[in-house]
């Protein structure tokens, strides 16, 4: 792993009125993205391309909208329409999209992303100017005290961490570990990557109590419900087990107030084993803030829900363990150009 991952050059500056209609009609590139997932074309093209009519057969789609729809999806790349007129997937839609594939995440995308992260955004304006009281705040607060609501993003979300955290099982020694606490772990994916890559590493979860229950399935079905125990409750006021070789914090700390960011490091301090190790894994800009674009584009939306959310930097978060105590070793990315993962270790005795 480098020592620091290398630091974004940020975008070029817009200049021409096409560029500000690319942007702002990207909206409907995500919609006709969802759109095709939600009535499994990937899928159906996951054996070779079909004619229009065959998909719209096989769908159960009107032909004329079928076309539209390819024509869209074709236009962004995720589709291609040979001489023939054959519609066939591109090589990522064929990779991730399709339900046949062992690297589908389209169910993120198809109900956290289009369901749940969209009509967050719809309140952003407000949140803006502090139009809404707390308690009118869509948040993960209240989406995890809704059983249909946590089961959607909980099962969601497990299929697009699983991918990470077996990245991050990669780019972090923790043969010489023990104990694991994945503070706000959700149903444990990451967890489960982690234990499957050391198989003598034991964990515990905290997490909603809804999502906990959730997650209990995806640990039996793992094999792991020797290995791994959950602690229901809000991460932020639940009290963590002590003496800790690892700990974890995955999205947590860009989805929780600016306040108690630097409370739950605190927290991961005073929890650690003394030479334990601290691995955040969350959207960080850079500290010249020119990118990652993603990176800054998730924050945003986070702080539609999370209006006192910070935004979180390598530069501002490093600085802040150095002063906690803790030795910042090495920073990566884990997911290209959205996500960067921040090692640091609590001084031995």
């Amino acid at each position: 792993m480098s020592r620091s991952a290398a630091p974004s050059p940020g975008p070029e500056p817009i200049e021409t009125a096409e560029d500000l209609s690319s942007i702002a009609f990207s909206f409907m590139a995500s919609k006709a993205l969802f759109a095709g997932l939600h009535v499994d074309i990937f899928t159906h093209l996951s054996d070779g391309p079909m004619t229009a009519e065959a998909l719209a057969q096989a769908t159960g789609i009107p032909v004329n909208r079928v076309v539209i729809l390819t024509n869209a999806l074709a236009g962004i790349g995720v589709l291609t329409i040979e001489k023939d007129k054959t519609i066939a997937n591109s090589p990522a839609a064929q990779s991730f999209l399709s339900r046949a594939s062992k690297y589908d995440f389209g169910d993120y995308l198809r109900y956290q992303i289009d369901q749940q992260m969209y009509p967050f955004l719809l309140q952003l304006n407000a949140v803006m100017k502090d139009q809404l009281d707390e308690d009118a705040i869509a948040s993960y607060r209240h989406w995890m005290a809704d059983e249909a609501q946590a089961s959607v993003y909980s099962e969601s979300q497990h299929a697009g961490s699983l991918g990470p955290g077996r990245t991050l099982a990669r780019k972090v020694d923790l043969g010489a570990a023990r104990s694991l606490l994945d503070v706000g772990g959700g149903t444990g994916a990451m967890t489960i990557s982690v234990c499957k890559a050391y198989e003598n590493l034991h964990a515990t979860i905290i997490d909603f109590p809804n999502v906990a229950e959730i997650g209990w399935g995806f640990i039996t079905e793992a094999g792991l419900v020797d290995r791994v125990r959950y602690i229901p409750g809000n991460a932020v006021e639940a009290q963590w087990p002590g003496h800790q070789d690892a700990i974890l914090m995955s999205y947590l700390l860009s989805g929780v107030p600016g306040k108690d960011v630097e409370r739950l490091l605190a927290n991961a301090f005073d929890a650690l084993a003394p030479g334990g190790t601290l691995m955040l894994h969350d959207f960080m800009v850079e500290e010249n803030r020119r990118g990652p674009a993603l990176a800054a584009l998730w924050q945003l939306q986070h702080m539609a829900f999370t209006p006192d959310a910070r935004s979180l930097s390598v530069g501002w978060l490093t600085e802040t363990l150095g002063r906690l105590g803790f030795t910042v070793g090495d920073v990566d990315n884990l997911i290209p150009a959205m996500t960067k993962l921040v090692v640091a270790n609590k001084p031995g005795p």
